[in-house]
């Protein structure tokens, strides 16, 4: 069956309209600087897909699993469309979360992805039946507390289905075979790329984590929002969650330089089939990140295969010129680069040279969604708490075809 994205009323907005007091347009501006490039071979990964296997294997015994499309089946918050105020050059399409995950003042959303990334254009980029955006997302443990777990939101986007999303809660599995257990994931879940079955997330000082998105398990959504795991006999809490996807592997980033990777966004590249990732550092006056210019790094998937080898070396890397970059995106040898704190969204090709381009206030992670029948798009998200608008340009607007 065909399936058509749907639009939100209001979507097609014209470029030049102020938002929250910034121009936000389609108008390139001179970039002072470029990217330049560093030595691909001192990054590497080292991948473990099979770390938790004895563990999982008794968790879906002792919990079920259910399918993506039952886990939709069973969405239960309403999502809403951008409000008419939004506006953002090229804007071609979006959404907003239901009021009480927009005014959340303990959760951010932060990563995105969608099931065009997981399985392209087939079938309009559906998985399981069902065309999907994720979104990642951290949780404190109060208002400005410390992070205390991460989660995705899984929302449905083609008009054969209700306009609906399911929260997940992301787990690490603990235990024995014999009493297998789970705990919270607390990372900053600053970026995620779905690539088959396979649910990447970043993990800020680490590399990555790896889920499967075909081992969803079944949780008791009663008890109290404080408990977690598994609580007497064969009862397991997670916060009142119905659904857990319980972490399946590591990806560690290894570097022969002097500063580690600090795994801020990352995002799918499907014609180079490799993950991009950049920092978030500062160009002076941080304390809790580093005061350097950020890099960009580009990982290639084991050939044919929607995993990493068991050591993988870079196959790109980058200095950048820009600070505050919270998201990335690469498609055919072109480069995104959103910053939030600069309200920019930097665009660059080793031939073309870089570009500078107003963007939104509190901008997130970047995705490409290649489209065979309408323009491509990126899909982006601001955090803001009471603003927390999900939407997607086309990216023609900001950089060459």
């Amino acid at each position: 069956m065909i399936r058509h994205i749907r639009t939100a009323a209001g979507a097609i907005v014209a470029a030049g309209l102020l938002i929250t007091g910034t121009l936000v347009g389609a108008s390139p501006a001179a970039a002072a600087a470029a990217p330049t490039p560093l030595n691909a071979s001192e990054y590497t990964l080292t991948a473990n897909y099979h770390r938790f296997d004895t563990l999982n294997s008794a968790l879906v015994t002792a919990l079920g699993t259910s399918a993506v499309h039952t886990v939709m089946e069973n969405a239960n918050h309403d999502r809403q469309a951008l409000p008419a105020s939004f506006s953002v050059g090229g804007l071609s399409t979006g959404f907003r979360f239901d009021d009480g995950d927009n005014s959340d003042c303990q959760s951010f959303p932060q990563g995105i992805t969608t099931s065009r990334d997981a399985v392209g254009t087939a079938d309009s980029g559906n998985y399981d039946g069902h065309q999907l955006v994720l979104v990642s997302w951290y949780t404190k443990d109060g208002c400005g507390g410390a992070q205390q777990r991460s989660r995705i939101t899984l929302v449905d986007w083609d008009a054969t289905y209700p306009n609906t999303y399911r929260k997940i809660l992301l787990v690490e599995p603990t235990g024995t075979a014999a009493s297998p257990d789970f705990k919270d994931i607390p990372i900053h879940a600053g970026g995620v790329s779905w690539y088959g079955n396979y649910l990447y997330v970043a993990d800020t000082g680490h590399g990555m984590r790896v889920f499967d998105m075909r081992k969803i398990l079944n949780t008791d959504s009663g008890g109290t929002s404080d408990q977690i795991g598994r609580q007497s006999g064969t009862v397991y809490y997670a916060h009142n969650y119905a659904y857990v996807l319980p972490q399946i592997g590591t990806i560690t980033s290894q570097t022969t330089s002097d500063n580690s990777l600090v795994w801020s966004s990352i995002s799918l590249d499907r014609v180079s089939k490799s993950i991009v990732m950049t920092e978030y550092t500062c160009q002076s006056g941080c304390t809790d990140y580093p005061n350097r210019p950020p890099r960009a790094v580009r990982f290639p998937f084991a050939s044919g295969a929607t995993t990493f080898a068991a050591t993988t070396t870079a196959g790109q890397a980058l200095q950048l010129p820009w600070y505050n970059l919270n998201g990335v995106a690469s498609h055919n040898g072109r480069w995104w680069f959103n910053s939030s704190g600069q309200k920019k969204l930097y665009y660059w090709t080793p031939t073309a040279g870089p570009s500078t381009f107003a963007w939104v206030g509190g901008g997130e992670s970047l995705s490409y969604w290649e489209d065979t029948t309408n323009p491509d798009l990126l899909w982006s998200l601001q955090e803001t708490t009471g603003g927390r608008n999900v939407f997607a340009v086309t990216q023609a607007t900001y950089g060459g075809g």
